[in-house]
């Protein structure tokens, strides 16, 4: 495609993506393609703020085809939404801002304290979709910021990654088997700046540098192997880099990131980080995304609505409302990108 109609597409669905409150991104990345929005929670309960941040999907262990919305209001709490977005609970937690979840526990970075950082850690009732605090985890000094939980099998130790503002990034166990919950770092490194929005493979680490790129950690004794992976190229990627995620399709494994600058999502493949394309929520039934901080994606059936997996991406300007979460079917995204 020519550098004209190159540009010429990305100002027609800037165009439209502004029609439905969006704002206007600075700088324009490669073109991504529209995919609509097949639903959208309920707003959060702080309104009039930057207040909704980053979602979490809970797969039933007990039934794989059952799903839940875990998502930080990062003001006042968590909410438990389910797949038509029908806010369904609630808990109070001060200022939580990114969560993850692994098997029934739900944790989140804590930023009541800006300068001890705590891991607050909750229990799920599959029955009732309601959560339980079960405290919270001191994990050093500075503002927690990011979190993310590394994917185990059920009794397996949990393996969390915590965000200092700063780029500290500290990667240890969380244990939840003692009367408090309780985090021992195993490794650390410093991101050169803000970072926030991180996510596992395996045992290598994505994180977000939101104004410089995507890094590549492993572990190396007590520090890390460092690989800038990705940068701002304002292409393919447009900052801040926020949300990361990752997802399986037809045997291929996907990293996603919120390309905040432009109000899109990149993806590439994984290991190689091969650049497969950038998708966009376009004007539709529930409205396009803008500035999106956490994303998440999950493979599955969930049934009529999302057979295939599901997309879920913060919404930076839900107006008149409260921001929100919208939902996408993963097939629809897939089939936009060509993969």
């Amino acid at each position: 495609m020519t550098r004209i109609l190159k540009l010429a597409a990305t100002l027609s669905l800037a165009s439209a993506l502004a029609g439905c409150g969006a704002k206007e991104p600075v700088f324009f990345g490669l073109p991504p393609v529209p995919v609509a929005a097949t639903g959208e929670t309920d707003p959060v309960g702080t309104g009039k703020a930057d207040a909704a941040d980053d979602p979490a999907i809970w797969v039933d262990p007990a039934n794989p085809n059952r799903a839940l919305i875990i998502a930080t209001d990062k003001k006042a709490g968590i909410h438990v939404y389910d797949l038509a977005g029908k806010d369904i609970a609630f808990i109070k937690g001060g200022l939580v801002n990114n969560v993850d979840v692994a098997g029934n526990i739900v944790a989140a970075s804590d930023r009541n304290d800006g300068v001890n950082a705590h891991i607050a850690v909750f229990r799920l009732d599959p029955a009732t979709a309601t959560l339980t605090s079960l405290g919270r985890a001191a994990a050093g000094t500075g503002e927690a910021y990011g979190f993310c939980l590394k994917k185990t099998a059920p009794g397996e130790p949990m393996t969390a990654a915590l965000i200092i503002k700063d780029g500290t990034v500290r990667v240890g166990t969380l244990a939840v088997d003692g009367a408090a919950p309780s985090f021992a770092a195993q490794w650390e490194h410093k991101i050169p700046t803000q970072s926030e929005g991180c996510v596992f493979d395996g045992d290598t680490l994505y994180v977000g540098e939101e104004d410089a790129g995507i890094w590549r950690l492993t572990q190396k004794g007590a520090a890390a192997d460092a690989v800038m992976v990705a940068p701002v190229d304002n292409q393919r990627l447009v900052a801040d880099i926020e949300g990361l995620a990752t997802i399986d399709h037809k045997g291929q494994r996907y990293l996603l990131a919120s390309s905040q600058g432009d109000n899109a999502y990149a993806v590439f493949k994984l290991p190689s980080m091969d650049y497969v394309g950038r998708f966009a929520v376009a004007a539709g039934t529930f409205g396009a995304t803008s500035d999106t901080d956490g994303i998440e994606a999950v493979a599955g059936n969930f049934g009529p609505a999302y057979p295939d997996g599901l997309f879920l991406a913060q919404d930076g300007d839900n107006a008149p409302k409260a921001q929100n979460f919208k939902l996408l079917r993963w097939d629809q995204i897939a089939a936009a990108l060509g993969i």
